[in-house]
Formats: structure tokens, C-alpha cells, sequence
């Protein structure tokens, strides 16, 4: 894959369900602290070197954001990176916390 797909939240969640799938949060550490995507890492420009570095780079990568707009960039990047399967979420946090909420968490810990 040479580019990253943008793809809904439902089939993200499918996506989701594969064994090895990652999701990255890229929104602020107290948006995520409130609320992620079950299962999510927090990632930011901290974090993104050591995320590479130790990352399975053919593993579907689902990047999540506020809106699915801020997204967009970093599978880009991810992709620049040498990530090979990435996705970006359309709607964000925001439209799968209001379509899956029961498969949301809240702190820090992930």
C-alpha cells in the first residue's frame, strides 16, 4: 500500500477485531485521558519516534483523531515512514465514541 485509505468507524471496528491491528490516538493527552478507543496508544511527537522504532510496520494501523481530519496527516506520515497498511478514520474519536460507546476507555494507562 502506497498511500494510506480512509475508512468509516464500522469498518474500522472489523478491522479492529484482526489480531495484530494497531490504533493510534493522535489527539491531546487530556482528550485521550477522557476518552480513546478501547485498546488505543496515545500518540504525539513525543512518543511517534520510539512508536516507529518498535513497530510492526505491516500491521493494519488505524489512526484516529478529533474529526478524522488531523488523521489524515499522520497516516500519511506513518506511511513516508514505511508503514505499509494505514487508516484513517473518518469522524474521528467523536463519531466512534457516538456510534460505539461501549467499546471506549478512559485514562492514561494504554
Amino acid at each position: 500500500m502506497s498511500e494510506f485509505k480512509r475508512i468509516p468507524p464500522e469498518q474500522a471496528l472489523e478491522l479492529r477485531k484482526q489480531e495484530g491491528t494497531v490504533v493510534v490516538d493522535i489527539r491531546d493527552s487530556q482528550a485521550f485521558a477522557a476518552g480513546h478507543i478501547t485498546g488505543a496508544r496515545h500518540l504525539d511527537n513525543h512518543s511517534v519516534a520510539d512508536f516507529i522504532r518498535n513497530a510492526d510496520l505491516d500491521a493494519p494501523t488505524l489512526v484516529v483523531c478529533y474529526h478524522g481530519n488531523s488523521s489524515q496527516s499522520a497516516a500519511a506520515y506513518l506511511v513516508g515512514q514505511g508503514f505499509s497498511d494505514v487508516y484513517s478514520v473518518d469522524g474521528g474519536f467523536e463519531l466512534w465514541r457516538a456510534t460505539y460507546p461501549a467499546e471506549t476507555a478512559q485514562g492514561t494507562a494504554e
